[in-house]
């Protein structure tokens, strides 16, 4: 029986550009060790797996670094999973939105047994519901499917909920539940990957129309302020 080994790759709490490109150049050096069977994707930081998408990418940003970034997201998720390599979320902390998908790439979720963690794919709380408007969108609203079925994804997508890590395990988001001081830091998907390869660029720019149009931006720009006003 070969041996796997683990490797660790720790995001940064938010998906932005720079921790995109990152990611994925530390994920092909993985994929190039023959010696490497398996990777575990976690955080180095406590009680934050990842906050998901840099809102700060998508708000009042040119067309021409909206695509950039919505190009580099595309290639996280297409390098992890497609990735020939056992893949494994140690989810630590808090993961909503675009954290929920990186973990939901994964072949196997290991969650923090903690009540306080909240795990989910919330976009409709910024006013953006997945997968209507562009084809990698609706990759989000699939790989969620391919998880906990469609009746589960459809609730928590119309509901934007955040699961609890025992309500994440009741309804199969994630596939463990471990002590958070134990918890480690260290097959078909093609058909759902070639849809996305298909129509890159396309998607690129329905991104960007969708992401520069005045109610989004809008929409954005409120929940920031909504945002201020708490810490204020």
């Amino acid at each position: 029986m070969s041996q796997r080994r683990k490797s660790s790759s720790s995001p940064k709490i938010k998906v932005d550009l720079d921790s995109s490109t990152e990611f994925c150049i530390s994920l092909e050096k993985l994929e190039m060790d023959r010696s490497c069977r398996g990777v575990v994707v976690t955080s180095a930081l406590p009680k934050i797996f990842s906050a998901g998408l840099d809102i700060m990418e998508m708000y009042g940003k040119s067309p021409e670094r909206c695509g950039e970034f919505w190009k580099a997201v595309q290639e996280m998720w297409l390098k992890l999973y497609g990735s020939n390599m056992v893949t494994i979320a140690a989810i630590n902390g808090s993961s909503p939105a675009g954290g929920c998908l990186m973990a939901l790439t994964c072949d196997y979720r290991i969650m923090a047994e903690n009540p306080r963690y909240g795990i989910g794919l919330n976009e409709t709380q910024l006013g953006i519901r997945v997968g209507l408007w562009s084809v990698f969108g609706r990759r989000f609203k699939d790989t969620m499917v391919n998880t906990v079925g469609h009746r589960t994804t459809e609730m928590a997508l119309e509901l934007g909920l955040l699961y609890s890590a025992p309500d994440a395990l009741r309804v199969g988001l994630v596939d463990q539940l471990v002590p958070e001081d134990k918890i480690t830091k260290s097959m078909m998907r093609k058909p759902v990957i070639d849809k996305l390869l298909s129509s890159r660029e396309s998607d690129i720019k329905n991104f960007v129309s969708f992401i520069t149009k005045e109610s989004i931006q809008k929409s954005l720009r409120m929940y920031m302020e909504s945002l201020r006003k708490r810490k204020a």
